[in-house]
């Protein structure tokens, strides 16, 4: 068997492993994840097993990595000359039209945040979601149910709210 070229590996997977990233890490942190994530993944792309689910092994590393970044990012201290007498606000970017669903997505539980990026975000079935998280496929299940349920109630389908 041939492996694909790692090229052909990113263009089919970079979107969703981003989404995920996204979704985990935020969205100042989402790109560090994925350059993290991919980076990771090259390293040990030879040794990958050849029916290995490529999407659910990017996913789990991109969980992994934006943990981290996440993580190394709050240790590290910002330095300024001046205060600021109130914060600015964040800078808003192209990229950031949606960022009402981002927030919104942002505001659930970790687990029910998680579960929702994975599955939906992802495309992993929930069997995957809970190796990776732990617990139960129906756990995963039912913590994507409520994330979804709770996204519906505070995240409006069209600027009206009216969802037809």
């Amino acid at each position: 068997m041939t492996v694909r070229p790692f090229e052909r590996i990113v263009a089919e997977y970079g979107p969703a492993v981003l989404r995920v990233c996204r979704a985990v890490a935020g969205a100042a942190d989402a790109e560090d994840a994925w350059s993290e994530t991919f980076l990771a993944a090259l390293q040990a792309y030879p040794d990958l097993p050849a029916g290995a689910n490529v999407e659910a092994w990017l996913v789990t590393i991109a969980h992994r990595k934006a943990i981290d970044v996440h993580r190394a990012r709050a240790r590290r201290a910002v330095t300024v000359e001046h205060l600021p007498e109130r914060p600015a606000p964040p800078p808003v970017r192209p990229e950031d039209r949606d960022g009402d669903l981002w927030a919104a997505l942002a505001a659930l539980p970790g687990k029910q945040r998680r579960t929702v990026a994975y599955h939906y975000l992802g495309g992993l079935p929930y069997a995957e979601v809970a190796a990776i998280l732990g617990g139960t496929a129906e756990a995963a299940r039912r913590a994507a149910a409520d994330g979804i349920r709770t996204l519906r109630a505070t995240y409006p389908a069209t600027p009206g709210g009216d969802d037809r």
